[in-house]
């Protein structure tokens, strides 16, 4: 049966998603939520997992009907196999993610580029220190040097486990041991999950899924980690400001150029060239009053947390934001980013510019962004942008909604900061039931959800309980344009939550970054828990991605349930064709990991079921629930 064609009510809780979705009507410009409406119904083996392409001697589907694949691999095998496939490019992409900023460490301190500098010396220093590199009287560049042959081993084949397992507590490492499931190296863990996954190879489902989650625990523990902690490094660690938020960001006046996907390297120097004198002088000459960059989804995440850069929007709205008709150019570097934004530009003025080999796009213009020319490379493309001023149609362009403000740039080292250097204020008020727990809430949009009323109904409902709610990606949009990344916001909050945020002048919705950086989340739970003597799976903690639909947000979801962190899933990923995997997913997982996944797409249900988890863990404490 097809999908029922939907209001534009229904699409979106926003009004300014609302508006240019009825813009796009009237400028014959195509959305996700057209396309998912003629793409549905969906297959049924694929959306159980299923089917199998993993040689010629099918494609091979699984039924009652039809038990066994030509191979012979029955439902649960063919399920395993796609699931660590789709975990293994989860992981690629963030991990991929994480050595483009070794590889600009790298040139950095071989002296090949001026563009980039090492903005936070100190954390660099301390990172090296808690890895084992000498640093006492050493020089920084020769610090920089030994931690860059670290994080390229961690990518390798020749360790026993990863460099910042230091960082883990020892019973949750003592449960991977137990289990096989140490992660030793990025590439390693990945090319193995393709391996296993290849006809004639693994066919016990838990043993794949086992390597599926050590594939995760890699990306987590190292690709993503190193992509957070060097970001830091050579940006600058985010500390926390104000910004705006929504459509309202781009300007009628100026010359807008929107930066979209995941990497800082690119987005960073775009930011520095839009400062150039000489071009604002340009700009000025063909009739714009300056120009104006603003983010969208999680490269967008990283320059807000660390320059204020405002956000136009998260994942749905990015071919919306092309609809106001006044965007002239579009930079992308990668993942996330729809195909359909090409032709889309195309429907207006708006040049789309892409910046990575990894991610070249059919009728783009392309630019192969490296270290030693960066900054030149930005220039131009500015200057491409400010061009495209000039062939603004005005009767085509609608911004509309004012921007609203929000408040980000809550790193860990932030965090601590603000708790005046110690993790105790914040576990007293843990324990004396002021803050219940935590939750993180992050990932995606999905045009199978109306958007973001997952991501905004469970933040709230969350806060309602005393429930401290963490944010990343482009649930960071979601949360700042409903108001709640703002202090004033408390007013949602339990009693307990607002008396803690309101002493501290903090919001009770903490924006910590990028989807990256979900390792900053990672990296506090092992704090917390180092700070308390307990494993990560003892903490009145939880995780949540509501509307999530990418390779990468199963790879953290899994992470963290092998972390020990109890995950919430708006709709299942592709499984349900094996009893035994999803057995394993929703209840086994529990005796193996000490956590397991939820799956739940009412979000006041959802939160009933992280509040119940978390009154749990804190009995186990010893705490009031």
């Amino acid at each position: 049966m097809a999908r029922k064609k939907l209001t534009i009510e229904e699409k979106s809780i926003w009004p300014d998603a609302r508006k240019m979705l009825a813009k796009a009507e009237r400028d014959g410009v195509e959305t996700a939520w057209d396309r998912l409406e003629v793409q549905t119904p969906h297959c049924k083996f694929c959306e159980l997992g299923t089917t199998c392409r993993n040689c010629v001697m099918g494609p091979c589907r699984i039924s009652e009907k039809m038990p066994r694949g030509v191979c012979g691999a029955d439902a649960d095998v063919v399920v395993a196999r796609n699931f660590g496939r789709f975990i293994a490019g989860g992981s690629a992409g963030h991990s991929d993610h994480g050595r483009d900023l070794i590889e600009v460490l790298e040139a950095i301190v071989e002296g090949a580029t001026d563009d980039y500098k090492i903005k936070d010396a100190a954390k660099l220093m301390r990172i090296a220190g808690e890895l084992g590199v000498a640093t006492k009287g050493r020089r920084l560049m020769k610090v920089a040097a030994d931690l860059l042959d670290v994080f390229y081993g961690d990518f390798g084949s020749r360790k026993k486990e990863l460099s910042f397992m230091c960082r883990v507590p020892a019973k949750r490492k003592a449960v991977w041991k137990k289990l096989g499931m140490t992660p030793r190296g990025v590439d390693r863990e990945i090319a193995e999950m393709m391996h296993r996954t290849h006809m004639g190879c693994d066919n016990d489902a838990p043993n794949t899924l086992i390597h599926a989650a050590r594939t995760a625990l890699a990306d987590g523990w190292a690709g993503s980690m190193i992509g957070t902690e060097l970001s830091d490094v050579i940006f600058g660690t985010p500390t926390p400001r104000t910004a705006k938020v929504n459509l309202g960001v781009i300007s009628k006046d100026k010359v807008n150029v929107l930066v979209h996907g995941h990497n800082p390297v690119v987005s960073e120097m775009i930011v520095a060239a839009a400062q150039d004198p000489k071009l604002l002088a340009r700009a000025k000459k063909a009739g714009a009053t300056g120009i104006n960059v603003a983010g969208l989804c999680c490269t967008g995440n990283e320059i807000l947390a660390r320059q204020g850069i405002p956000m136009a929007g998260n994942h749905l709205m990015t071919e919306l934001a092309i609809v106001t008709g006044a965007v002239e150019a579009i930079v992308v570097d990668y993942q996330c980013i729809m195909p359909s934004l090409v032709p889309a530009a195309g429907c207006y003025h708006t040049k789309f510019i892409t910046t990575a080999n990894k991610a070249k796009f059919t009728g783009a213009i392309h630019f192969d962004v490296r270290p030693e020319t960066a900054l030149a490379q930005a220039r131009e493309i500015i200057g491409i942008a400010v061009d495209g001023f000039s062939k603004r149609d005005p009767k085509r362009v609608e911004i509309p909604v004012e921007p609203v403000e929000i408040m980000t740039g809550f790193s860990n080292e932030a965090i601590l900061s603000a708790l005046g250097g110690s993790l105790t204020p914040l576990l007293e008020a843990v324990k004396a039931g002021k803050v219940r727990g935590f939750v993180a809430i992050v990932g995606c949009n999905n045009p199978k959800f109306q958007q973001d009323s997952c991501n905004v109904g469970l933040a709230k409902a969350l806060i309602e309980k005393d429930i401290m709610v963490l944010v990343t990606g482009c649930v960071t949009t979601a949360a700042g344009k409903a108001g709640l990344l703002m202090p004033d916001s408390i007013s949602q909050a339990g009693p307990g939550l607002k008396e803690v945020c309101g002493a501290l002048g903090i919001p009770p919705v903490l924006h910590m970054g990028s989807c990256v950086d979900n390792s900053r989340i990672l990296q506090l739970c092992a704090l917390i828990a180092n700070e308390l003597g307990v494993d990560i799976s003892d903490l009145p903690v939880g995780a949540s991605s509501p509307e999530w639909y990418s390779e990468k947000a199963a790879a953290i979801g899994l992470y963290a349930v092998a972390c020990g962190i109890y995950t919430h899933l708006g709709l299942p990923p592709n499984i349900l064709g094996s009893k035994t995997v999803t057995d394993l997913a929703l209840n086994g997982l529990e005796g193996l990991v000490g956590a397991t996944f939820a799956v739940e797409p009412d979000p006041i249900k959802a939160a009933d079921l992280l509040d119940q988890r978390i009154s749990s863990k804190r009995k186990g404490l010893g705490l009031s629930a």
